[in-house]
């Protein structure tokens, strides 16, 4: 009889009566015992953290720096409270600590009083470090405690980030502050390399200035002292201008007693008088005039009536045969009018050789007019004038006076300003030699303050001057300088899915474990057959290859559509698992047909190495080197790797590595298992009364 046949009745007996066919249900379901009710206890722990109560103490009091209210444990409160990391309750200090030792939560975080102040002093002074403070309890779940310690160092990371921030911001301010200062500053330094550029410029002119001066001053005191001499003069003078005041002062005072009654007596005929003398000026004035006007005329009249009366005479008296008797007569008249001719003549001559005279003598009637027309009107105001011209030169005395007081006193001040001027002109030189040494170290300061005005400049220029948008680029950067750019090349979705490569083939191990506690190892009828020892080996390893497949589809049907766990290659992996619970029935035949009942010890025991050195949940790495060494050489240490790239995705290297190791377990164990069916044929007394039996 073939294997096939021998397989398919040995697994048709598990089809006679209701407690076999119970037993393949069983062997069928037993591997999602282990692989979907393991995978689905722990699918997704992380996406049900809020689930966990912790406590949540904020005894922050808040604080305050530069004129701004910083409240960083209301902020870490709300920030946590928003998150779904844990299911935060907010509680007493006193209740958090009980809460924790009692079990009524996993853990607490506590935000001390003073710790807005500890971070708003990392701006002043005195920068202190905030703490918060973390309470946990392994002995309520050590899994919480790890977790809680990624939490919270991902709460401390955004509290110091933000705070750094904070920080980082005031000292870009600054940053800008000191730019715009020193900016300021350089300015400055060219103004004041200018201004004692040109201080140095005046000290060249102020010690020319002074040496002028210097001179100045010698002329200075030498003119003092001629003012010195001539104020003597001008004391002596104004001393006998002051005695002939006084002097003056009693004539006009004297004269005042005597004239000033007749003039108040006086004043209506004084202006009559005044009046008179006016009109009587102008009147003259008028026949000067006229006289200047018609004397040359009356002169040429004259002289035209003295020669007719000539000619007249002589005609009639002189001629005539007969003289007239009128004729002694008409010589008197010739006579008398070239008497009259010769004064016209004179008077003519008199007027045109004094015409410059006459001139002057109208101008001075004409001022002798002016004034006495002035004396008239002055007339009625004659006394008053005269009590005002006392009253001045009363007030010239008493001015006089004090000039000559004031003279006095000048001569006496000169005479100190001569002694002055000499110490005048000793403090000019000495200031002279001053400035010949100032202009010298003027001279160096202004290289001096050129060479600052260009490291100021400089200076600036190596000051970062950030605008908003770049300062809070830099802030961001530098409050968290260093981010993790995480590249997933084959992400797997959530918890469940990371570990399923590790349980499935647990689950299929245990499939076949139990398999082949129902099911012989070696075909008992083969074997009292004396079939051959390959025959009996086929036909003990098919059934369970058989159920191991069947098993395989029923864990991979409720992994993906019970749990929704996604493959990236779903035919790929399903086709792999048959090959994987073949080799595992081969193995776990073998061991049973090899060993016996203690197969049955040994199967389980080689489930134990497998799982604790084919790095299914930690890096092997970090076991001991005993696990290390073994883990190239178990099937499932090949298993777990290409379960990860089929399902996560990734190279298909590692799969084909496992197909061949599994391929060479399966066809070594399934060899031994010949090999031992061969030894079964031979009977023994061990196989009669067997040590143990299971």
């Amino acid at each position: 009889m073939r294997s096939p046949r021998l397989a398919a009745l040995e697994l048709r007996r598990f089809g006679r009566g209701t407690l076999p066919r119970a037993a393949l249900v069983a062997l069928l379901v037993l591997p999602l015992l282990y692989g979907a009710l393991y995978l689905w206890s722990f699918w997704d722990p992380y996406g049900r953290l809020d689930r966990i109560p912790v406590a949540l103490v904020n005894e922050d009091e808040g604080a305050t720096a530069n004129g701004r209210r910083i409240t960083a444990g209301d902020d870490i409160t709300e920030g946590l409270r928003d998150s779904s990391a844990f299911d935060w309750r907010e509680v007493s200090e006193e209740e958090a600590r009980r809460g924790v030792e009692d079990g009524t939560y996993y853990l607490s975080l506590t935000v001390p009083a003073d710790f807005s102040r500890r971070v708003a002093s990392s701006s002043g002074d005195s920068p202190e470090t905030g703490a918060l403070r973390v309470r946990t309890n392994d002995a309520n779940n050590y899994i919480v405690g790890q977790i809680s310690r990624t939490v919270f160092g991902e709460v401390r990371r955004a509290a110091s980030t933000k705070t750094s921030r904070s920080f980082l911001d005031q000292i870009f301010v600054s940053f800008s502050d000191i730019h715009g200062e020193t900016v300021k500053a350089a300015r400055g330094a060219d103004k004041l390399n200018g201004g004692i550029g040109e201080a140095e410029k005046g000290s060249k002119d102020l010690a020319a200035g002074l040496k002028e001066a210097r001179a100045g001053s010698g002329k200075l005191a030498k003119g003092l002292k001629d003012l010195h001499k001539g104020a003597g003069t001008l004391k002596d003078g104004s001393s006998k201008v002051a005695d002939g005041t006084r002097l003056l002062a009693g004539k006009v005072n004297a004269l005042n007693a005597e004239a000033g009654p007749f003039l108040k007596s006086n004043e209506k005929a004084i202006g009559a008088t005044a009046r008179f003398v006016a009109d009587t000026a102008g009147q003259l004035r008028e026949d000067l005039d006229a006289l200047a006007e018609k004397a040359p005329a009356a002169a040429k009249e004259a002289r035209e009536a003295s020669g007719t009366l000539d000619t007249l005479h002589r005609e009639r008296c002189e001629d005539a045969d007969e003289p007239d008797p009128a004729c002694p007569e008409l010589k008197k008249a010739a006579e008398a009018v070239a008497d009259a001719s010769s004064v016209a003549d004179d008077v003519s001559a008199l007027v045109t050789g004094h015409r410059a005279d006459l001139k002057t003598l109208d101008g001075q009637l004409a001022t002798l007019e002016k004034q006495a027309r002035a004396l008239a009107g002055r007339a009625p105001h004659l006394s008053e004038d005269l009590d005002d011209a006392v009253s001045r030169v009363n007030k010239l005395n008493a001015g006089a006076g004090k000039v000559a007081a004031g003279a006095k006193k000048l001569d006496k001040g000169l005479a100190t300003a001569e002694t002055g001027a000499r110490d005048l002109d000793k403090g000019v030189g000495r200031l002279k030699t001053g400035a010949d040494d100032l202009s010298g170290g003027l001279f160096k300061l202004a290289d001096g303050s050129e060479e600052l005005a260009g490291g100021l400049h400089r200076g600036a220029g190596q000051i970062p001057d950030y605008d908003e948008a770049q300062r809070d680029e830099r802030t961001e950067v530098m409050a968290d300088p260093v981010r993790l750019v995480s590249r997933d090349l084959h992400k797997a979705p959530n918890y469940g899915t990371g570990f399923a490569p590790y349980f499935i083939p647990l689950s299929l191990w245990v499939g076949a474990m139990v398999a082949y506690m129902l099911i012989a190892p070696m075909n008992r009828r083969a074997l009292a057959a004396g079939a051959s020892a390959w025959r009996i080996a086929l036909a003990g390893w098919l059934p369970v290859a058989a159920i191991g497949v069947a098993q395989t589809v029923a864990l991979m049907a409720v992994l993906h559509w019970g749990l929704g766990l996604r493959m990236a290659r779903t035919a790929g992996t399903v086709g792999f698992l048959f090959l994987v619970t073949a080799c595992f029935a081969a193995l776990v035949q073998w061991l049973n047909a090899r060993f016996g009942a203690a197969g049955r010890i040994l199967v389980l025991a080689l489930l134990m190495l497998q799982l604790t050195s084919a790095g299914g949940t930690y890096p092997v790495q970090t076991s001991p080197d005993f696990f290390n060494a073994l883990h190239p050489f178990l099937p499932m240490t090949h298993v777990v790797e290409a379960l990860r790239r089929l399902i996560s995705g990734g190279g298909l290297g590692p799969v084909w590595t496992a197909c061949a190791v599994l391929a060479a377990f399966t066809a070594g164990a399934l060899a031994l298992t010949a090999l031992s069916a061969r030894r079964r044929q031979v009977w023994t007394l061990d196989r009669l009364h067997p040590e143990l039996s299971l």
